[in-house]
């Protein structure tokens, strides 16, 4: 077989039983015919191989029969079985992990046998367990056992076994009981009794040969006595399959299994059912399965706010500190499967039932009371918080305080709190400006005016608790109004800045200020610009948010005193190069003196002076007045005095060494002040470039750039330059060179 080992061993049956019925002897009351039913439980998402039989599974189950006396089997090929999945039924009031996937296969086959004296056995076998089962050697590498007993009694009487009510629950939930009906049907009535057994050992990991006596598919399956899976001990045995703390227990009567896991994990169980008739053994059926314990999520729980809380036994102990108007806050959660609930309270010998969601309770006197929530009462899924409650002596917080509203003073608080205990023990305030203390009645210096919140928290001897919160308005105006400067003398126009220094004030007070020319400000630090010359009265007055008030009066505290006004013209109001000379107008106003300032190289107190400007550019002329009081003005003017290009090119030179000096070379001559990126070329009439030059002292002599002399004749010039100012120039013509 060209199949992987993995998949021939694969662990992933987890349980499975075999029944049977007896249709009848026949004609010569020599046999019964029977009918087998054989139910395997396989875990669908363990990854193991299919059912046997089923399409596409690796091997053909086979079931065995063998009868004492004889060693010769008789093998039943099984065909496919009948698969549907089951649902992984447990508590109901739980939801259980959505990977566990289950399903059961029922397979089915009749047979005739002889009714011998002596017993027959029934035997199906498959390898292998689950790897992770918690509670047994070598899990992974244990096979299983399915078997059932016909014994002679059962032949003779022709007997039919009893059949299983239901498939355990397939998950048990950590820490929650068990409550299951493990108990069966039987058509005849027998007696049933029922007890824990061992699983029985079957097969083997023999992947080369899977079909022999240790293979994983032994067939024929091996004949009795079978083995007992050896359980971890002494923590797990047959009889205590989940531990010796889970308390698991079957009644031998009724088949009730209970018990409370303890510990997660995956457990092999087998439950043995024996039938009697008149005190005489029947049969015995042997169902193996696997109990997988996991945490469940309850579908809903009852829990409430608390200072503490015991989670086994669900109880929440509350403190409360006064007997009026106590809400209990209901945290329970998966509300939407909250169908019902009531909140009920035992208060001195009467019962108090309340139907909302938060229930509110108002207690007789101080004492220690139980209560309960119970969500869904009277049915299968509900739950109960227990409630202890322990009303302790009122407290209330209260305080008092003193302070001079319109004077920056210290606050004094009186604390007015009260405790029923009559021992108050902690005194907890916050001013609302970041500093507080633990003072009962303390005293506080707030340094900025504002709204400030008080809190005080106050605590006694039983721990109770309580707080209040008050707002101090605290908005006094100053003791002494302050302003810097404290006396002001200048000249008109003037801008004086008011800093005003006194404390405390801010945004939230009203300020006026009169500065005594008609003008007013509402800033705390304004400045004002005096226009006119006088002696001038100042008042500051300011007004808190709660109403007190302050003012102040200032008598000739500005003296502002009067002033020139320095202007001029000048003409012509465009000097040039050729005419640099401007007259100077003076038209100031009010005033005693004057001095003149050319561009800092020149002054003069003439009252309108002659300047002529010995260069080019941009000029200043600044004009300072004062007045007989001391006050002075000034006024300042630009000018700009252009450069210019003065150039005269002559049509005809003679570099013969003879006469005029200036006639020897031929070159542009003039006012030429600031030029660059000079250039003169001269070509002759063929256009042949016969000089070039880029420096302006260098004339052409008139030879080529051979320097040898040239003959007599017309030549053309081009020359170039920028002006002092980057503006281009351009000059071109010819000029006659005479020998």
């Amino acid at each position: 077989m060209l199949l992987a080992a993995s998949s021939l061993q694969a662990a992933h049956i987890i349980g499975g039983e075999i029944t049977y019925e007896c249709l009848g002897r026949n004609i010569a009351e020599t046999a019964n015919r029977y009918k087998f039913t054989m139910r395997i439980y396989r875990d669908c998402n363990g990854g193991g191989a299919l059912f046997d039989s089923a399409p596409g599974a690796p091997f053909v189950a086979t079931v065995t029969i063998y009868q004492d006396g004889s060693t010769l089997p008789r093998i039943f090929e099984l065909e496919a079985p009948i698969i549907t999945e089951i649902t992984p039924s447990s508590n109901p009031c739980f939801d259980v992990p959505a990977s566990i996937c289950v399903e059961e296969g029922i397979y089915e086959f009749e047979t005739e046998l002889p009714i011998i004296s002596g017993d027959y056995t029934v035997v199906y076998q498959r390898c292998c367990r689950n790897s992770t089962i918690n509670n047994i050697i070598d899990p992974g590498l244990t096979g299983a056992t399915y078997t059932t007993q016909i014994t002679t009694e059962a032949q003779t009487t022709c007997n039919t076994s009893p059949t299983f009510k239901d498939f355990p629950p397939i998950v048990l939930c950590l820490d929650k009981p068990i409550d299951f009906d493990h108990s069966a049907t039987d058509v005849d009535g027998d007696s049933l009794v029922y007890e824990f057994c061992s699983p029985l050992v079957g097969g083997g990991a023999n992947t080369n040969n899977p079909d022999a006596l240790f293979g994983v598919s032994p067939n024929p399956d091996a004949p009795p006595p079978y083995d007992n899976v050896s359980f971890i001990a002494p923590t797990y045995s047959a009889q205590e399959p989940l531990g010796r703390f889970a308390n698991l227990r079957i009644d031998r009567e009724t088949g009730l299994i209970t018990g409370r896991p303890n510990m997660r994990g995956q457990f092999v169980v087998a439950v043995c059912m024996l039938e009697y008739r008149e005190g005489k053994l029947l049969s015995i059926t042997r169902r193996d399965f696997q109990f997988n314990v996991t945490e469940c999520e309850p579908k809903v729980v009852a829990q409430i706010t608390a200072d503490s809380s015991v989670n086994r036994t669900n109880s929440f102990f509350l403190q409360v500190c006064g007997t009026e108007d106590i809400t209990f806050q209901n945290e329970s959660f998966f509300r939407q499967n909250v169908q019902s609930f009531f909140w009920e309270f035992d208060l001195q010998g009467d019962t108090v039932k309340l139907g909302n969601w938060n229930a509110t309770l108002t207690f007789p006197e101080i004492g220690i009371y139980t209560g309960r929530l119970v969500l869904n009462p009277n049915t299968e899924c509900g739950d109960t918080a227990n409630v202890f409650v322990d009303v302790k002596p009122e407290i209330r917080a209260d305080f008092d305080f003193k302070y001079d509203t319109c004077l920056a003073s210290p606050v004094v608080f009186q604390d007015q709190s009260f405790s029923g205990s009559m021992q108050l023990t902690d005194w907890e305030w916050t001013f609302g400006d970041g500093d507080g203390t633990n003072a009962q009645s303390p005293t506080h210096n707030y340094e900025e005016p504002q709204e400030y919140i008080v809190n005080l928290r106050v605590k006694d001897i039983n721990n109770c608790e309580a707080d209040t919160t008050q707002i101090i308005r605290y908005f006094p105006v100053p003791e002494e109004i302050i302003v810097d400067p404290s006396t002001f003398e200048g000249c008109t126009p003037q801008s004086v800045f008011f800093d005003n220094l006194s404390e405390p004030i801010s945004e939230a007070y009203d300020i006026l200020w009169d500065f005594g020319d008609g003008g007013t400000s509402g800033e705390i630090s304004p400045s004002y610009i005096y226009e006119e010359a006088g002696a001038y009265d100042v008042s500051l007055e300011i007004v808190s948010p709660i109403g007190c008030k302050t003012s102040r009066l200032y008598k000739n505290w500005i003296s502002v005193r009067p002033s020139p006004i320095a202007d001029f013209t000048y003409n012509p109001t465009q000097p040039t190069v050729k005419n640099p000379t401007i007259n100077l107008n003076n038209q100031s106003l009010n005033a005693a003196s004057y001095l003149w300032d050319f561009n800092g190289t020149f002054n003069t107190a003439e009252f309108a002076p002659t300047y002529t400007f010995p260069d080019t550019g941009l000029q200043q002329i600044t004009l300072v007045v004062a007045h007989p009081s001391g006050c002075q003005d000034t006024a300042i003017q630009f000018l700009d005095i252009p450069p210019e290009i003065f150039i005269y090119l002559p049509n005809v030179f003679s570099p013969n060494n003879q006469g005029n000096p200036e006639n020897e070379f031929f070159r542009p001559v003039g006012i030429l002040p600031g030029v660059h990126n000079y250039r003169m070329m001269i070509w002759d009439r063929w256009g042949n470039l016969l000089f070039i030059s880029n420096d302006l002292g260098t004339p052409w002599n008139g030879s080529n750039r051979s320097n040898q002399p040239l003959p007599q004749g017309v030549y053309v010039y081009v020359i170039e330059f920028m002006g002092p100012r980057g503006e281009p120039y351009k000059f071109a013509g010819d000029v006659t060179l005479l020998r």
